[in-house]
């Protein structure tokens, strides 16, 4: 039976730098810091604490690269480690997403992810309005649209229901789009 290998462009980097050299360790960070710093802040909302995720996790990442075993890439390896930090930080400010009963779901209409139309918004519109959303919204999105986390990933990273995730995520698109149509950008 063949295992799967995922192929990592920056294989040999990952190897030197399990090897100790400190040049493979400084190119990795140089590669990935910028997408990671980017994961951090979408989830935190913070760019101070958003470069201190980063900075945790990376120190986290060489200190177990010994036990990464190339079963997936690297880059996903630390995604998921700066995605983790992120979340406990948010856990640390005690972030605080209501339970939402089954029986609630009712009134809420099962919407697909952003349509086509939606997708022609400018980015950094969007990113704008997204700091003005509360918390538990902004997560939720995030890790949903941006991170391409599914609703029962996002559950059990947040420690919330798929439905809670669901309902999270619904309301957060109702009020993006309302903050978006304050500032006159309309579908």
């Amino acid at each position: 039976m063949l295992e799967a290998v995922y192929v990592d462009k920056h294989y040999n980097l990952v190897v030197e730098c399990k090897q100790g050299n400190k040049k493979a360790c400084y190119e990795l960070y140089r590669l990935y810091a910028k997408a990671m710093l980017n994961v951090a802040f979408r989830i935190t909302g913070n760019i101070g604490e958003a470069e201190d995720v980063l900075q945790e996790s990376f120190t986290d990442a060489f200190n177990k690269l010994k036990d990464f075993r190339q079963d997936t890439t690297f880059g996903l390896w630390l995604k998921q480690i700066v995605v983790n930090r992120s979340i406990n930080l948010l856990r640390k400010r005690r972030l605080e997403l209501v339970e939402i009963e089954d029986g609630h779901l009712d009134n809420v209409p099962d919407e697909e992810p952003w349509d086509d139309e939606d997708v022609q918004y400018q980015v950094a519109q969007i990113k704008e309005a997204m700091k003005e959303l509360p918390e538990g919204y902004r997560v939720v999105l995030s890790l949903y649209l941006l991170e391409g986390y599914d609703h029962e990933e996002i559950g059990q990273i947040l420690n919330i229901s798929e439905n809670t995730s669901r309902t999270q995520f619904l309301r957060a698109k109702r009020k993006l789009s309302e903050i978006l149509m304050k500032k006159g950008i309309t579908r």
